[in-house]
């Protein structure tokens, strides 16, 4: 079939079709593929009904289990990992940089309506902040932010990466969703890797749990990725905040959105994270919280399914934990959370985060500098 016209838009319909993908528009204009656009709400909307070999699969890792069974499955994640990550392990520092945020989260505790005191640093005082993390050897950043455009814009976050570029080998940004055109600058200032979690894949949960602001809108966040892909990042990051819904119900449609990215992102280097919710300010708790043999089984399942992509783990869990799950799969770990300091005392900029768990310390610095908590929902 000739690509023009309808029958070119025809084939190439049943060529995704047959990758898994589904598409909406195709094949607009004449004498070339045109412009095309992949969903995936329509997998998930379509779970457990219309599962791929791949879906079905870890559907089956992740069900229950006995200790036999969760043994046997660990000692073949631990194999997978060494084969494809060897014993290496990749750190990051986080950076935050604002705590202002538009939107109204129930679990958050950035959320607009929490009595906080709100602190945006400069790119001078990120930069101060930034060169305490590389003089105690850290070369790879994320800069972490609330919610709120009018603070955080994308030339404030291209300004701040353009400052840093020079001092680390990666950096990378956990912010609100942007359009296309707004994440370019960022990555041509030097950005290399996106972060956005789903927060939950359960729709109806979602709209519960986010009460106002751009971040209600749950298709808007779920095509982030994409978006963020299509502007040129290198890596791209998703994940679900465990302990807002039920976990096996939460990793199945994570593990679906993964392959989906991995076929939609192919030129791109993905992540997954699996942060637990802790307690924050506006007194949230978890409704589904998850358990250590329960996070283990996860993180196991995660990468029997995906043997080649990066899982992420925060040091706000125990170290004994973390020591069990670097062993069966975690690749990538954010070495202490660093709460830039910010204008005079720190904790004006970290007042009402979670007090799920105490502030890690930095390598070689004994306790944290800042003595504050990582991150308002507790997953850094």
């Amino acid at each position: 079939m000739s690509p023009e016209g309808h029958d070119g838009a025809k084939t190439f319909e049943i060529l995704c079709d047959l990758c898994g993908l589904r598409v909406r528009t195709i094949c607009e204009g004449s004498g070339e593929a045109g412009k095309y656009v992949v969903e995936f709400a329509g997998i998930l909307d379509n779970l457990p009904s219309e599962e791929s070999e791949t879906v079905r699969m870890f559907r089956a890792l992740v069900a229950p289990k006995n200790n036999a069974e969760l043994d046997r499955l660990a000692v073949r994640a631990r194999a997978l990992t060494l084969q494809h990550f060897g014993r290496t392990m990749r750190l990051f520092a986080p950076l935050y940089l604002s705590n202002e945020c538009i939107n109204s989260c129930r679990y958050c505790g950035f959320s607009r309506e929490n009595p906080i005191l709100r602190v945006t640093l400069s790119v001078d005082e990120v930069v101060k902040e930034a060169r305490h993390l590389a003089v105690v050897g850290f070369r790879q950043l994320l800069l972490v932010a609330g919610e709120h455009p009018k603070f955080v814009s994308r030339d404030y976050l291209a300004d701040c990466v353009r400052a840093l570029r020079n001092d680390f080998s990666s950096i990378s940004i956990e912010v609100a969703p942007m359009e296309t055109e707004d994440y370019v600058p960022i990555v041509e200032a030097g950005a290399e890797g996106l972060v956005v979690y789903q927060e939950t894949y359960h729709r109806a949960v979602y709209d519960q749990l986010h009460l106002a602001g751009p971040k209600k809108d749950f298709a808007w966040r779920l095509a982030c990725p994409e978006r963020g892909y299509d502007a040129g990042f290198r890596r791209i990051g998703i994940g679900a905040l465990l302990g807002l819904a039920p976990w096996r119900e939460e990793a199945i449609a994570l593990a679906a959105h993964l392959e989906y990215l991995l076929k939609r992102c192919w030129k791109s280097s993905l992540t997954v994270s699996v942060p637990r919710l802790r307690p924050a300010a506006g007194e949230f708790r978890p409704h589904f919280p998850i358990n250590d043999r329960d996070l283990v089984h996860l993180v196991c399942a995660l990468r029997v399914a995906f043997p080649q992509v990066g899982i992420v783990l925060s040091t706000r869990e125990p170290a004994a934990l973390r020591d069990l799950l670097i062993q069966v799969g975690v690749t990538m770990m954010s070495a202490g959370s660093h709460a830039a300091r910010g204008r005079g005392d720190q904790r004006q900029f970290t007042e009402g985060r979670g007090s799920g768990s105490s502030g890690s310390a930095l390598p070689g610095h004994g306790p944290s500098r800042t003595g504050v908590k990582a991150c308002p929902s507790g997953r850094r």
